[in-house]
């Protein structure tokens, strides 16, 4: 089984500028539409079977929320599904919004 962890806003920018990554969003889907990480994926209750199915598992998967407490949640439930490496972002989208805002999705 994997492992999940907590990164920084700016690791994983870091992880995301080197690309191999899976970026995913667990806001709600209006949050996604307003703004989001570039590359993100919005996953909901209607798609995560499908994600889960489709995904590449063996690459990393980075996940975020609002503030970076419910992406610890989807980190870990991720993990149970058979991905490698899996980290939810410190701070979440919030975190993200204020050190790269000029950054366009």
């Amino acid at each position: 089984m994997g492992t999940f962890r907590q990164i920084s806003v700016e690791d994983a920018k870091v992880m995301m500028d080197k690309g191999n990554v899976t970026i995913i969003d667990i806001r709600d889907s209006e949050s996604f539409e307003a703004a989001h990480i570039p590359r993100a994926v919005s996953i909901s209750e209607k798609n995560v079977e499908e994600f889960i199915k489709t995904a590449d598992k063996e690459k990393p998967l980075i996940c975020y929320c609002y503030h970076g407490f419910s992406s610890q949640g989807a980190a870990g439930y991720f993990t149970q599904h058979g991905f490698k490496e899996v980290l939810s972002i410190e701070g979440g989208f919030e975190k993200w919004r204020t050190l790269y805002s000029s950054i366009k999705a």
